[in-house]
């Protein structure tokens, strides 16, 4: 991609201004969501508009406890006859519509999103209310897209028929969110990490992930993740984190520059009906090159959009963080900072030094 802004000199340490806020996006490292916003409330201030609740419990491995929720349901069954353990007593086993089962007729039971919001708000309040976290400041709920859970459980034609299915009740999950939490104290992220993967199988680029339906996949892509932006209300903050996951805290394939994402970006972002209120994108730890950033000076962001850049990383902290805020800088300009995914799975007793990184290297809001 050529880029426009070519013969601009690359900012250095020394004249480079802090980028603005911190994002978390979304797991964080401790047992139980109090001490996920006390913590992250008191080392990161000001610099956060929205904390989540750490994705404690059964999410801690994102969307791992899911296969044990569809499993309960009539006409879902387990492939294999023996457990595969995944931590925290999970079933890693993958998911199957029963032999003659219209995928149309089957009912989910509640996916556990919603139940578990409603707890974590209810401690955010109190927090609030005792002066931890600042007013003003939302509570930040992460979402798996539908076809995160589709394309890492089911295989073949069960995906196509069990995606309507598996839709409605995350849109229902989401529901129950909006009603029994105040929307200006609501923040909604979807977790983008799957399409990510189809797109850059489509470009030549990886093999881990193949679209399910007719036609070119990237439009799929974009109408899916539009229709899901959208059904969040306009008075509720919506945002996206583009992501190439972080099993073991490895990507499923490292991408050539950030092309793919920024053109998935801009094409969701002219796709949905109302604007984001955020949107993340991923930066490797070993990319402080500007071939990596040039692809930035086409991300066609509105004004209201904040950008947030997974720059930060627990291997070389502030010192590499900064490394790499120098390079976006030459391509994107009044952006935050986060790291590439959740910090839920880093190793124990990173976490505080994590979020230490990022009020480092970030001002207040």
């Amino acid at each position: 991609m050529a880029s426009c802004t070519a013969h601009r000199a690359r900012p250095t340490l020394s004249d480079m201004t802090n980028p603005r806020g911190a994002l978390l996006v979304g797991s964080v490292n401790y047992d139980d969501a109090e001490t996920t916003m006390r913590t992250a409330a008191g080392i990161l201030g000001s610099r956060l508009r929205r904390i989540p609740d750490g994705e404690v419990g059964i999410r801690f491995h994102w969307i791992m406890f899911q296969p044990d929720v569809l499993g309960e349901a009539e006409g879902i069954e387990r492939v294999g006859a023996e457990r595969i353990p995944f931590g925290a007593g999970l079933d890693a086993r993958p998911l199957r519509i029963a032999e003659g089962v219209d995928a149309a007729t089957i009912v989910l039971p509640p996916l556990g999103y919603a139940e578990a919001a409603l707890a974590s708000y209810e401690v955010f309040r109190r927090l609030r209310a005792e002066g931890t976290i600042g007013e003003g400041v939302r509570f930040q709920v992460s979402l798996p897209t539908p076809l995160a859970v589709i394309s890492s459980f089911f295989a073949g034609h069960d995906r196509a028929a069990i995606e309507p299915v598996y839709t409605a009740a995350i849109l229902g999950e989401l529901d129950g969110i909006l009603a029994a939490i105040p929307h200006s104290d609501l923040a909604i992220q979807w977790d983008v990490a799957s399409e990510m993967g189809i797109i850059e199988r489509a470009a030549g680029y990886g093999t881990v992930m193949e679209a399910w339906w007719p036609g070119d996949p990237f439009d799929g892509l974009v109408s899916r993740l539009a229709a899901l932006v959208d059904a969040v209300p306009a008075d509720v903050e919506v945002g996206v984190h583009l992501c190439y996951g972080d099993a073991a805290e490895k990507h499923f394939i490292e991408p050539a520059d950030a092309a793919n994402l920024v053109r998935y970006a801009n094409a969701v972002m002219t796709a949905a009906h109302r604007p984001l209120s955020w949107l993340h994108l991923p930066v490797p730890i070993e990319r402080d090159d500007d071939a990596y950033f040039a692809p930035f000076d086409a991300l066609a962001r509105g004004d209201g959009t904040e950008l947030y850049l997974g720059l930060v990383h627990r291997e070389d902290g502030a010192e590499g963080a900064r490394r790499r805020i120098a390079a976006a800088s030459a391509h994107a300009t009044e952006f935050g900072v986060a790291t590439e995914c959740g910090i839920g799975r880093a190793p124990a007793g990173s976490t505080e030094g994590i979020l230490r990184t990022h009020a480092e290297v970030a001002s207040a809001w």
